[in-house]
């Protein structure tokens, strides 16, 4: 299992420090719509100066029409991010599209396809969605791995079903991991990192529980203790 260490914070310079406090750990960072819309281009550079060693998972969790959806992706893999995702409920001729216009590129950056987000319940995912949570994330899955996607976003609790019904390599990515049983905050379906272990996740995001912290490089170190075999 790899850590995923979220780069949230409300500007630039907050983010870079952040990054810097990490710079000896090659983990996964995650940047997201706010810095990136803030920051573009300029925060990836930074990032693989401070550590050329980052891996960079670019969350913009694309959806549009197909063609749409390819041309943004297209642009993504000249970024030099490790990995970017996508929305399954794009449907599969959209991350099929995708995964061909990729095809084309020297070197692709993993994709990975959004099943349910990880801030609904099952009323409020229900209503939207129309079918459980569990169902869906499992026929998202099966979509994602048929367009030949590299794995999917979800909760821990569906991590073991999606490997079960497509293959143990196909990826699991979770968010709203709270390693040390901190507070769920937004974030409805949250586990810590026995739960994630246990239910064959590969990497875990996880965001407040580090950049929150006066020492995130501790605890940063207390998570790959735990992870790291």
């Amino acid at each position: 299992m790899e850590l995923c260490v979220a780069l949230d914070l409300p500007s630039f310079e907050e983010n870079m420090a952040l990054a810097q406090s990490l710079q000896a750990y090659d983990i996964w960072v995650k940047v997201g719509f706010r810095s990136y819309i803030r920051d573009g281009q300029k925060i990836i550079q930074e990032l693989k100066t401070i550590n050329p060693n980052f891996k960079i998972f670019l969350d913009l969790k694309l959806y549009d029409i197909p063609n749409t959806m390819a041309d943004a992706a297209e642009e993504i893999a000249q970024t030099g991010v490790e990995m970017f995702n996508i929305h399954a409920s794009s449907g599969i001729e959209a991350m099929q599209t995708v995964m061909q216009r990729l095809e084309q590129c020297d070197k692709r950056p993993l994709v990975l396809a959004v099943t349910a987000l990880t801030s609904f319940n099952e009323t409020q995912f229900q209503a939207i969605y129309g079918d459980t949570i569990e169902n869906k994330a499992e026929q998202f899955a099966r979509s994602a791995y048929q367009a030949g996607l590299d794995g999917v976003v979800c909760s821990a609790f569906e991590s073991r079903a999606v490997k079960e019904i497509t293959d143990r390599t196909f990826l699991t990515l979770t968010p709203g991991i709270r390693p040390f049983g901190e507070s769920a905050g937004d974030q409805k379906r949250v586990a810590d990192l026995a739960l994630a272990q246990e239910e064959l996740v590969d990497i875990i995001v996880i965001g407040r529980p580090v950049y929150k912290s006066d020492r995130p490089q501790e605890v940063v170190q207390r998570i790959l203790s735990k992870i790291e075999v």
